[in-house]
């Protein structure tokens, strides 16, 4: 009897952009990296890109994609922030669904999401409806196929849930054993209780109330444990062993035998998981110990011969159904004794009344504009998926009532954006862990912010007090932070963004770059009208126009703006509606006259005088803009302090032996100097043009003798980029043997070093040129040409640093 195996990762992260901006800011917890996503896809996503699978030296015998040999869903919210911040991991992912469907009899690797990660038990009958939709057209739009398969939320279920799945065309999800009640043959009467767990080798059909049905795939719960929490990922073959060791020979039906877990397993809570999962399929594949498979191919050879009853409001991660998602059930991450989640169902309650006031009004103004107003909005996903003019008044044509104006179009953008962002806020990650002020529940009460500022002045009533007066019932747990009602003060109104922080944005930020007559902000546009910046040694002006259009909604404004600098850090500036020109320009003539004499504090009082309570300074602008142009002001300051501790270093270095020798411990602040020199040092030693070995061995044994701490997670970034830096240009230039050997040189003396620089991207460029440029550069030499026989030993050479096996990644070399 045949046996397939099927491992799916659930690969999703929780929402962490700003929703004014629709961009994630910088994370300070995530360095040296930008945020937690690009932090984890270098951790895991990446990684199962192209895992290493070594041979029994240790070497690289070959890089594989585990995307294309699994099952595999990512969260649509995921796959957006990828597709605009690693396009080349994102062209990966869909690659691999489309490797894996030649593997898999035309079945794809990928399966859709419900569009937000809403627990679907929890929400109404519109919201359910419109996740699948949006999740489907998500899928569509990024796999250019339908899907077969959709991953629910947390596995979170319900009958109506599975029925609207069924009624949009797809034909399985994938459950916890747990939540399958009874089971029987089709065609048999007996029901059997499942008792907690059901045989997780064949697929099972569920008959819905409609009378349509679902087939329930339900993974095998203690290896699937096993995998997320034990130590199985230790080793690739004793990971693959255990999985054989799920088939029962006694068993009368081909099997699938298949486990799910989150996809962050594999390289982001295991370390060099994705290796080995790579090494257990490579295992299983090679020996022909079972037939790799994923659901859909299973599904299409073996149908259904056995129907389940589910456990309704269950799910994977809950041990009471779903009660994590709106009570205080004792479901928490454990690590914070003595806290409670009382807060739970308050929030819950506070968005339920908020969702509602807004789908009140937004059916009745809709209907003004629209035919049907929630059909439009199950098909705006289109719109948000594809943003330009063309895709938005194609919406327009198909959805509204009459021809719209302008105007119209806005209000219209403005509804659809109050509903999406009255799904995002039931996002489950907000109720997933322990405190009210987490930033996983601070992000939903964001979304609430964000669809009441939309809502001002459109719906014709103000939501925001009743909503904060229900807000207020949940309480933290830290008790600085008080209820949900200062949450929202404290994380959510400060985070707003309107047209006017737009303009502040760009005025302060023009005054240390050049920007063209028309610039993208994150999600706003601005056009530049006119624009005159003056500076001078110790100040600097800048005074302008510009229109600032929402890119989400097509909201505009003509805006006046002056900002200044004096000094090195004292900002100020002002923004507000240009409405009568003769009067912008004067003011800004006025502006323009008091800097040329060096009236620099006349302006400061002529800020207030037009510019009135809008007056802003750096503080104003958004964090990655704010965090780049303090650099930039500290830069030059450190630069100093960094060439002072290095001439402290320098000079009493001889000083230092002496005491060292003595036996007198060295002086802490002569140690401090050392610090900053020799972190310095190393990494110029190591990036220079012509490196030089003998410096580089002094640095380490300078930073051995003083005890020196390397200062590893930001040198080993700046190394690393270094390193990718140059191995890309090798790569567009593979014939620049000079560039081959000083990249061998830098890999060779890191190798020296206590820093051992991440080789990932350097080895997967290296497998693309053994495939690509070296049967190439062999076959020159082979015939003679010497130059090409230098080049194919200096590339032999630098395999070998980089631990790849050439025999076996191209045999024939």
């Amino acid at each position: 009897m045949e046996r397939f195996i099927c491992i799916h990762g659930h690969f999703y992260q929780p929402p962490r952009e700003n929703p004014w901006l629709e961009a994630i800011e910088i994370q300070d917890s995530a360095r040296p990296y930008h945020d937690w996503n690009e932090r984890i896809a270098a951790e895991c996503y990446a990684p199962n890109s192209a895992s290493r699978i070594l041979d029994g030296e240790g070497w690289i015998k070959d890089i594989v994609s585990n995307y294309a040999k699994i099952s595999f869903n990512f969260g649509p919210t995921l796959l957006s922030w990828m597709q605009g911040c690693d396009p080349e991991l994102y062209q990966a992912v869909l690659d691999a669904d489309r490797q894996s469907m030649e593997w898999r009899s035309g079945h794809g690797a990928a399966i859709a999401q419900v569009y937000n990660h809403m627990i679907m038990p929890l929400a109404n009958a519109r919201d359910k409806c419109s996740q699948v939709v949006w999740g489907l057209r998500d899928f569509e739009h990024r796999f250019k196929r339908f899907p077969e398969g959709m991953w629910l939320a947390e596995t979170a279920v319900d009958l109506e849930s599975l029925d609207i799945l069924a009624e949009q065309g797809i034909k399985y999800t994938i459950l916890a054993p747990r939540q399958a009640a009874s089971f029987r043959k089709i065609g048999e009467e007996q029901w059997q209780e499942c008792n907690g767990s059901i045989d997780p080798t064949r697929a099972y059909l569920c008959r819905l109330p409609s009378k349509r049905t679902i087939t329930l795939f339900f993974y095998d719960g203690p290896i699937s444990q096993a995998v997320a929490f034990e130590d199985l990922l230790n080793r690739g073959e004793a990971f693959a062993n255990r999985l054989l060791g799920g088939f029962d020979d006694g068993r009368d039906w081909p099997q699938l035998f298949h486990i799910a877990t989150d996809g962050e397993t594999y390289g982001h809570h295991h370390k060099f998981g994705d290796m080995a999962l790579a090494a257990a399929l490579d295992h299983m594949e090679s020996n022909s110990l079972a037939r790799l498979s994923n659901y859909g191919e299973y599904l299409a050879k073996f149908p259904p011969t056995v129907e389940v009853q589910i456990h309704e409001n269950s799910s994977w991660s809950c041990a009471h159904g779903i009660e994590r998602w709106r009570s205080n059930c004792g479901c928490n991450s454990g690590g914070h004794g003595g806290w409670n989640q009382e807060w739970r169902a308050p929030l819950r309650s506070a968005l339920d009344w908020l969702r509602d006031r807004l789908a009140e009004r937004y059916d009745e103004l809709g209907r003004q504009y629209l035919k049907d107003p929630w059909q439009a909005r199950n098909e705006y996903i289109r719109v948000v998926l594809d943003r330009d003019e063309a895709n938005r008044n194609t919406f327009f044509a198909e959805q509204a009532r009459r021809n719209l104006s302008d105007d119209d179009k806005v209000a219209v953008l403005k509804l659809q954006e109050i509903q999406r962002h009255a799904m995002l806020m039931y996002t489950s990650c907000g109720w997933f862990f322990d405190e009210l002020s987490g930033i996983e529940t601070v992000q939903v009460i964001q979304y609430a912010g964000r669809a009441l500022q939309l809502s001002h002045g459109l719906l014709g009533q103000d939501l925001e007090r009743g909503f904060k007066e229900r807000l207020s019932a949940a309480r933290s747990n830290i008790p600085e932070n008080g209820s949900g009602t200062q949450i929202y003060e404290k994380f959510a109104l400060p985070a707003q963004v309107d047209l006017t922080k737009v303009a502040v944005h760009f005025a302060f930020s023009s005054l240390f770059r050049e920007y063209p007559e028309q610039t993208r902000i994150f999600s706003y546009t601005v056009n530049v009208e006119d624009y005159k910046k003056m500076v001078t040694e110790d100040a600097a002006l800048a005074t302008g126009t510009v229109r600032i259009v929402s890119e989400i909604t097509q909201e505009s404004s003509r805006l006046m703006f002056c900002v200044v600098r004096i000094g090195h850090h004292d900002f100020k500036g002002g923004v507000s509606p240009c409405l009568i020109e003769a009067a912008c320009a004067s003011i800004k003539e006025e502006l323009l006259e008091e800097f040329d004499r060096g009236h620099y504090i006349e302006i400061v009082g002529l800020l207030d005088k037009h510019f009135g309570m809008h007056n802003f300074s750096l503080l104003d602008l958004f964090r990655d803009e704010q965090r780049e142009i303090l650099n930039l002001i500290l830069d030059a300051t450190m630069e100093e302090f960094t060439q002072d501790y290095r001439s402290i270093y320098e000079h009493n270095r001889h000083l230092m032996e002496f005491v060292q020798e003595t036996g007198m411990p060295v002086p802490k602040r002569f140690l401090a100097a050392a610090e900053i020199s020799l972190n310095t040092e190393i990494k110029e030693a190591l990036m220079a043009e012509d490196m030089d070995g003998d410096q580089v061995q002094r640095v380490i044994a300078n930073m051995q003798r003083w005890q020196v701490a390397v200062d590893l997670p930001e040198v080993e970034y700046s190394l690393r980029t270094f390193a990718d830096g140059l191995m890309d240009q090798f790569y567009g230039n593979p014939s620049d043997l000079a560039l081959l050997q000083r990249i061998k040189r830098f890999v060779e003396l890191q190798k020296s070093t206590p820093i051992q620089v991440d080789l990932w991207d350097m080895q997967n460029v290296y497998y693309k040129l053994a495939k690509t440029a070296y049967p190439q550069f062999q076959s020159r030499a082979g015939e003679g040409d010497g130059a090409a026989a230098g080049w194919v030993e200096a590339f032999k050479q630098l395999g070998a640093m980089l631990s790849m096996n050439l025999g076996t990644i191209l045999p024939e070399g």
